[in-house]
């Protein structure tokens, strides 16, 4: 009799099991289903993903194409990333001279139903102070991207063979009538727009209104996504003005110059051991002007990136005497920072106490 009881129990636990497996897998299923439903947004690089990611949530199946802790500069897609863009719905890209494949990889795309976007649309745009061999060019950005070799770039990719992307934003000028990216150049412009909150609310609201052409079925959650955010950006933006405006110092020493708009809005000055593009190395007369800076002006901190080596900075300030601090540029994500769920607000808000404590 015992042992029918243990029969009965053990067959009612398989079939309790069976049941919940069933039921797993068809969640799964389910889930796998929702996505593949979903329209798909590829974003170039991590700063494009996250504030698209916050404008789309739930409603898109948005990705980055560039590996998550790779560092941008110099970075060009291989052949799966190509292959996920040829199977996209829209592919938004920062622009200003960052990535500096796009012309190749979209002019290659058999998608023509693919729509892109330059989220940096409408940014007023600076020059980088390295002109990196860039001298002999006549390289004016003026992001109606007209006259360059029939490559006008459509944003819907409509019907054409040469995929033609028209950039028409007749207020910025992002001139790109020259591109030769070879060695992998951004130009004379520095494309690190994101990194003012001000220039991070003229992204967001380009990519929310690339997601509205979209979807317009989540026009109203997009927008309300946006002003949302929006509201965070303004603040954050009131906050760092408040912090930075009122101390003694005013000059950063940083390992590259991607920090021009964030000087810009807040009255400081950058000085890079590299220039814009993080790829080159300093020569020894730089590294000499840079520790003789630092030493007649009392820096007291030198500022490396979380996705660079920071071994010439370690070495200036083993010469100086200088702490060294993360000033983050926010173009990646470090895997720590992934593991801590960090995003474009709690990284900026860490810049900010650095900032401050290195200019008190």
């Amino acid at each position: 009799m015992k042992n029918i009881k243990k029969f009965i129990f053990l067959l009612a636990g398989i079939v309790l099991l069976s049941g919940c497996s069933k039921g797993g897998e068809a969640k799964n299923s389910s889930d796998a289903s929702n996505k593949e439903n979903k329209l798909k947004v590829y974003a170039s690089v991590y700063p494009i993903y996250d504030f698209t990611k916050k404008i789309a949530g739930d409603k898109l199946d948005v990705e980055m194409v560039m590996p998550q802790g790779t560092e941008p500069h110099g970075w060009e897609p291989d052949s799966n990333a190509i292959k996920n863009l040829e199977n996209a719905d829209m592919f938004i890209y920062n622009g200003a001279g960052l990535e500096s494949w796009t012309d190749k990889v979209l002019g290659s795309l058999s998608n023509k139903d693919l729509k892109v976007v330059e989220a940096s649309e409408g940014v007023d745009l600076i020059k980088s102070t390295h002109s990196h061999d860039h001298e002999d060019e006549d390289h004016d950005h003026d992001h109606d991207h007209e006259a360059e070799e029939n490559h006008n770039h459509n944003h819907n990719h409509e019907a054409e063979e040469n995929h033609n992307h028209n950039h028409e934003a007749t207020e910025n000028n992002h001139d790109h009538e020259d591109h030769d990216h070879e060695g992998h150049h951004h130009g004379p412009m520095d494309p690190h727009v994101w990194i003012s909150p001000k220039n991070a609310k003229i992204e967001m609201e380009n990519i929310k209104n690339a997601l509205v052409e979209l979807d317009k079925d989540n026009a109203d959650y997009y927008e309300s996504n946006y002003q949302k955010y929006a509201k965070m950006l303004d603040e954050l933006d009131a906050k760092y003005k408040e912090s930075l405006e009122n101390l003694p110092k005013k000059e950063i020493v940083v390992s590259h110059e991607a920090y021009g708009y964030l000087c810009k809005d807040y009255g400081l000055t950058q000085i890079g051991v590299k220039g814009v593009n993080a790829e080159t190395e300093p020569d020894a007369k730089k590294m000499a002007e840079i520790i003789s800076y630092i030493k007649e002006n009392n820096i007291t901190t030198i500022f490396t990136e979380e996705l660079i080596d920071p071994k010439v900075s370690n070495i200036i300030a083993s010469e100086t005497g200088c702490q060294v601090k993360v000033l983050s540029p926010i173009e990646g994500l470090s895997q720590e920072q992934v593991d801590n769920n960090e995003d474009y607000f709690s990284i900026m808000e860490e810049n900010l106490e650095n900032l401050v404590g290195a200019l008190k």
